[in-house]
């Protein structure tokens, strides 16, 4: 998710999940939005898992179905589904532990580099402690381009700009921008492009899959 080119970058904590039942034959999985860069993982991984079970195993794909974006932790602590993605930061207390992914880096970090990070982060019991109160396991990481901005005002060129820019950014970027002046703004991913069109938000962050499917 990203709109414009700002050197504010970090990689957010967007992982797949599991409910832990016994093996089915179908699974349900609850994603949001619409098919994109986002979750092609997910739907070559539904591919894969028909394709080498001779169809006897599937993945029951659905955006929006089964549950609301900040829902999908409490859906699988209920078992309403069996499989789900989900954005750390759209509720960092209820996943704490995992939001050290996004702290924002001085540096360009590749996509690659960025997974074998979030695969750590994920495999350390602390984590998995975590994740354990809402009876889930962690199966992989979605890991995503570092985040920029995108603005409809003038270029931003140097700090300063960025006093009083109200913008929609995950918690690490913008602990960050709001020491510059920038004032978080909420607003549901899927009203990005209006709230942007109405002046209710200056700029967001993103990463660059997301500005497009936002800008769309």
């Amino acid at each position: 998710m990203k709109l414009s080119r700002i050197l504010i970058a970090s990689a957010i904590g967007v992982s797949f999940l599991a409910f832990e039942v016994q093996a089915a034959t179908e699974w349900n999985v609850s994603l949001w939005g619409k098919r994109r860069a986002f979750t092609e993982n997910v739907e070559k991984l539904a591919e894969l898992v028909e394709q080498k079970t001779k169809g006897d195993f599937k993945l029951n794909i659905s955006y929006g179905g089964l549950s609301k974006s900040k829902e999908n932790l409490d859906g699988i602590s209920i078992g309403a589904f069996e499989m789900a993605q989900f954005c750390s930061f759209y509720h960092k207390d209820k996943n704490p532990t995992i939001t050290v992914t996004e702290l924002p880096f001085s540096k360009n970090v590749s996509l690659a580099r960025i997974a074998e990070i979030y695969q750590k982060v994920h495999e350390h019991p602390v984590v998995a402690k975590d994740l354990a109160r809402w009876n889930a396991t962690l199966l992989m990481p979605t890991p995503l381009p570092q985040y920029n901005i995108v603005s409809k005002t003038d270029a931003l060129s140097s700090l300063d700009d960025f006093n009083g820019l109200r913008v929609r950014g995950p918690g690490g970027i913008m602990g960050v921008l709001s020491k510059l002046g920038a004032v978080k703004t909420g607003v549901p991913f899927s009203e990005v492009r209006q709230s942007m069109d109405s002046g209710v938000i200056d700029a967001a962050s993103f990463a660059p899959h997301a500005h497009l499917a936002t800008m769309h």
